[in-house]
């Protein structure tokens, strides 16, 4: 019998999304009313989803590659804090219009990062609409061993990963960056606009990839299993992702700007402390759109912890510590202490 003609929705998704299986994870992947994943025996299964919209979690005129990217990136780093293998992951798109060689782009990024992680794309769904990009990822983890932000005690170490000459704060530059560019004015503006403009081009070119492309440590969340006690993913701002983990524990932290080997300063780019020291620390404390993992352990694991790290590429800097007292407290760079609040990046505040 001769194929049925498909046209509209279902021929963008055969043109742009349907793919021979690329993995053992899904049994049954697009085409159906369901998909089916196989988790690995004897292991459960971590869900996360996400939503990026157009001109809230990203500029329209952003590379369409690179968002294909970020889509996806953004729920793998919910698997890699969870600690957990990804096994697949749907993608529920509005697009205001069809326009060919723009999913192309998208679809690329998408299946460049999912091949990286074998995290095959099993379904979704299309509609017109308001730029919209909805994915859920799905992954697997032995019982008792995800990173639960409930699991740290007091006097365990906090500690946040990131790449050699990159760090916390870098993707905030960017954004702000940017955002003054298009004639927008960022909470840093007075500061950037007394820069040099050939300056403030190459802050951007340093600081770009980590807003656009940024890398989930998914395999740094695997070799912290049995190692981390808990573990949130960055990707509201440094204080508040941590504040979930303070929450969930019901304990307080201290944080220090710097000491000897400890302090966030060492977790702040060579580029972005070229601004100054004071400058950089408020990027890494208040920025968004890092997707690190923050973490802590016992100060017992402390090589266990540099020793998982090294095998994955990493820097994991040691910047505080988990205290009985309920709150977030910092040590700044004179030694001063002063109260931060642990508030994530709201979209409703």
């Amino acid at each position: 019998m001769p194929a049925l003609p498909r046209s509209g929705e279902f021929a963008l998704i055969d043109r742009h999304f349907r793919r021979p299986p690329v993995s053992r994870n899904a049994t049954v992947g697009i085409g159906d009313d369901c998909a089916l994943l196989a988790p690995l025996p004897n292991e459960q299964l971590a869900i996360s989803t996400d939503m990026l919209v157009a001109g809230r979690h990203f500029f329209e005129d952003v590379d369409p590659a690179a968002l294909g990217h970020k889509a996806l990136a953004v729920n793998l780093s919910d698997l890699a804090a969870c600690g957990a293998q990804p096994l697949g992951a749907t993608l529920a798109i509005a697009l205001p219009a069809v326009d060919d060689a723009w999913l192309e782009a998208f679809a690329s990024g998408l299946f460049a990062l999912a091949d990286a992680h074998a995290c095959e794309l099993v379904g979704g769904d299309t509609t017109r609409g308001p730029l919209t990009l909805s994915l859920t990822v799905f992954g697997s983890v032995p019982p008792g061993s995800a990173h639960l932000r409930s699991g740290a005690s007091a006097g365990d170490d906090i500690y946040v990963s990131h790449a050699p000459l990159q760090g916390l704060g870098d993707a905030r530059l960017a954004l702000q960056l940017q955002q003054l560019a298009r004639g927008e004015t960022p909470s840093a503006a007075a500061t950037l606009q007394a820069l040099d403009t050939r300056l403030r081009h190459h802050l951007l070119h340093m600081t770009r990839v980590r807003l656009e492309l940024p890398q989930p440590r998914v395999a740094l969340g695997l070799a912290l299993r049995g190692i981390a006690s808990a573990c949130a993913d960055l990707s509201d701002g440094l204080t508040g992702d941590l504040g979930h983990i303070l929450r969930a524990s019901g304990l307080g932290a201290s944080l220090k700007a710097l000491d000897g080997a400890e302090g966030l300063l060492h977790a702040c780019s060579p580029a972005l402390r070229t601004l100054g020291n004071d400058f950089a620390l408020d990027m890494a404390l208040a920025g968004g759109d890092d997707y690190e993992l923050v973490f802590t352990a016992p100060p017992a694991r402390r090589e266990a912890v540099a020793a998982a790290a090294a095998r994955c590429g990493l820097c994991a800097s040691r910047i505080g510590r988990m205290e009985p007292q309920p709150g977030l407290r910092w040590i700044d760079l004179e030694g001063r202490q002063q109260t931060l609040a642990a508030q994530a990046f709201d979209h409703f505040a």
